[in-house]
C-alpha cells in the first residue's frame, strides 16, 4: 500500500466495469485505495461497483460502494451527503462516467443525443454542483475524464460523444478558474484509444464487421506506439492529478494517448 493519497477521501463515479476486466473507473478506484484513500465508489450497476468494493477490501483498503444514477440531482446530492456522513469530508472527486453511441447528427436519434449528454456532461455538472460546497471548506481536487475525440476526429462518427467530451474540457477549466483561490484544483484527462470493456459493444460492428480480434488489431495499429492504452494508464494519470504532486496544476488537459494526437 502506498501513501500518495493517505488520509484523503475520494468519490469515484463509474467505479464499476461495464464488462469483464478493468475499466478506467474500476482501476482508478482500486489504485486510489492502494495509495491510502478512503474510496466512495459509485456506479449505476450495483453488482459491478460491489465487485470493485470487494477487491479494495480484500486488499486491506477502505471503500464504500453505492448504486447511483449520476444524471439525477437528488441521487447525486444524497450520495454526496452519504459520503460526508461516512468519511467526514471529500478531498477528491473523480468523474469517470461516460457512454458512447455511434452516429452523426442525422443518424443519431434525439433520445440517444439526450442520453449521452446527460450521462457524459450533466453528470459532471451535478457532481461538481453538490461536491464543491464541501470542498470549499478545505480545498480539493477534481479530475474529469474527457477524450481525445473532444479535440480530434478519429474517423468514427459519434457526434454526441465527441461534443460532450469537448464540453467537459471547458466545464473543467471554468471550475478550475472560479475556484482556484479556494485551493480547489480541476483538471481533465484525455484518453486516446483504450482497450477497456467499454469499447467492445458500441464499436465491434464499426470495425471489421464485428470481429473483435480484428477490431483490436486495427485500433492498436492506429497508435504510434502500436498498442492501445489500458485502464491502468488512465488510473495512474488520475492518481497524479489527484495527489499533492500536482498541487500547482489546475485547468490542465493531460493527454494519455500513446502519441496519437501528435499526428492526427
Amino acid at each position: 500500500m502506498g501513501e500518495r493519497l493517505a488520509d484523503k477521501v475520494a468519490i469515484v463515479t463509474g467505479a464499476g466495469s461495464s464488462g469483464p476486466g478493468w475499466g478506467n473507473g474500476k482501476a482508478t478506484a482500486v489504485l486510489f485505495a492502494r495509495e491510502g484513500a478512503s474510496v466512495f465508489a459509485i456506479d449505476i450497476n450495483a453488482d459491478a461497483v460491489a465487485e470493485t468494493e470487494e477487491i479494495i477490501r480484500s486488499e486491506g483498503g477502505t471503500c464504500t460502494a453505492r448504486q447511483v444514477d449520476v444524471t439525477k440531482s437528488d441521487q447525486v446530492e444524497s450520495m454526496v451527503n452519504h459520503c460526508i456522513e461516512t468519511y467526514g469530508s471529500i478531498d477528491i472527486l473523480h468523474n469517470n462516467v461516460g457512454i458512447l453511441d455511434v452516429g452523426g447528427p442525422v443518424e443519431s436519434s434525439e433520445e440517444s443525443w439526450d442520453r449521452v449528454v446527460a450521462v457524459n456532461l450533466k453528470s459532471m455538472f451535478l457532481t461538481c454542483k453538490h461536491t464543491l460546497p464541501h470542498m470549499e471548506k478545505h480545498g480539493g481536487a477534481i479530475v474529469n475524464i474527457s477524450s481525445i475525440v473532444g479535440i480530434r476526429y478519429l474517423g468514427v462518427p459519434y457526434v454526441s460523444y465527441s461534443a460532450t467530451k469537448a464540453a467537459v474540457l471547458q466545464l473543467t477549466q471554468s471550475v478550475a478558474m472560479q475556484y482556484a483561490e479556494k485551493n480547489i484544483r480541476a483538471n481533465t484527462i484525455l484518453p486516446g484509444l483504450m482497450n477497456t470493456p467499454m469499447i467492445i459493444e458500441p464499436l465491434k460492428n464499426v470495425y471489421a464487421d464485428g470481429d473483435v480480434g480484428r477490431m483490436l488489431e486495427i485500433r492498436n495499429n492506429q497508435v504510434p506506439m502500436k498498442r492501445m492504452g489500458n485502464a491502468w494508464d488512465v488510473a495512474h494519470a488520475a492518481l497524479f492529478l489527484a495527489s499533492d504532486e500536482a498541487k500547482y496544476i489546475t485547468g490542465a488537459q493531460l493527454v494519455v494517448d500513446g502519441g496519437l494526437t501528435c499526428r492526427s
